[in-house]
């Protein structure tokens, strides 16, 4: 038995054309994947609305992900049409309101080489509730962050546009650090010196009233979230630039926050420099970003955006794939359900 407690209301997972209890065991333990890194993955979530279970950006997370598995020379096995579907069903058999939901394809088992010439490309997607992925309060008060001594994947290695679940051993190891030193979450610097982004999620800084962000040649993932908030503030009349951000353009910032289909919104109000691996921790210097709170222009792109996810902003409708056909058959199927307790990260 797998015990559920960090999968909050999961009951089912599709894999490879059937539906699965959550208990079912199919994936070989010499498969490559789960050796070499070799899979791709979504973060993907759905809201409830007065409509039923919406998904966020579906059709533009299935097109990253296929590109992602191009970028690992992965043929994928079904088309998006078929995973978008998938993704639905997967929702219905498990009744949930909202979920945080996970597609991925990997390389199965076949043989053991680096080049996984004789593994088939598996896809299994699973779904249950999430809630605040720094935690709910983090979302209200901020967070203080570690900038890390340790920089990020470069643009002319990989390609910083898709979610490989090999590059995320460097999130894994940076996030574990910065938690164990007592920090809500890790800045990475890019190999030139200039902020990245987090481990899972983008930064934006606000800077009079403007709102700056990086692109992918500043080794950053360009995600979904990021590009909502910056089309977001646009239509609220700010000004949004793409371009570096410098360690002093990030401190003297009047707001900061992280942006992420887990983070969603969660401003940054802390910030210690622990970029320099010279200096021993007690050498490292703590700085306030604004007020050292939750600035309005965070507050007010937060508060559109929980909007916009959950359907009460029509001129955004277009980014919400509905599970259900209809307002009652979502009722139909979802009034018999006892409430969802979210999971934690």
């Amino acid at each position: 038995m797998f015990d559920t407690k960090y999968f909050s209301g999961a009951k089912k997972f599709w894999y490879m054309g059937k539906m699965f209890d959550w208990n079912s065991v199919h994936v070989h333990v010499m498969s490559h994947a789960l050796h070499y890194g070799s899979s791709v993955f979504e973060g993907i979530r759905a809201y409830e609305t007065a409509k039923g279970p919406a998904i966020f950006r579906l059709d533009d997370h299935i097109d990253r992900f296929f590109l992602s598995a191009t970028t690992i020379n992965m043929k994928v096995p079904y088309s998006k049409s078929e995973i978008i579907e998938i993704i639905k069903q997967v929702m219905k058999e498990n009744r949930l309101r909202s979920a945080y939901i996970r597609p991925n394809l990997f390389f199965g088992y076949g043989n053991l080489g680096l080049i996984p010439k004789a593994c088939p490309v598996e896809l299994v997607v699973g779904c249950w509730s999430w809630g605040a992925y720094l935690g709910d309060e983090s979302l209200e008060k901020g967070v203080h962050a570690l900038l890390l001594n340790r920089r990020r994947i470069h643009p002319s290695q990989m390609d910083m546009r898709a979610k490989i679940g090999g590059m995320y051993a460097q999130s894994n190891i940076a996030g574990s650090y910065a938690r164990s030193l007592g920090f809500d979450e890790g800045i990475f610097l890019n190999i030139e010196g200039r902020i990245a982004e987090g481990p899972g999620e983008n930064i934006i800084i606000v800077k009079n009233k403007h709102l700056r962000t990086n692109d992918e040649t500043e080794s950053i993932l360009p995600g979904l979230t990021r590009t909502t908030i910056l089309e977001l503030a646009r239509d609220l009349g700010y000004e949004t630039q793409i371009g570096p951000i410098t360690i002093n353009d990030f401190l003297q910032a009047d707001e900061a926050f992280f942006t992420g289909t887990a983070a969603e919104v969660t401003p940054i109000c802390f910030v210690t420099d622990g970029s320099d691996k010279t200096k021993q921790p007690s050498d490292w210097k703590k700085y306030t970003i604004g007020a050292g709170k939750p600035g309005p222009i965070t507050r007010q792109l937060s508060k559109k955006y929980a909007e916009v996810v959950r359907g009460q902003d029509p001129t955004y409708e277009r980014w919400l794939t509905y599970v259900y056909s209809s307002a009652e058959e979502a009722k139909k199927y979802l009034d018999s359900q006892q409430p969802e307790h979210l999971t934690k990260y």
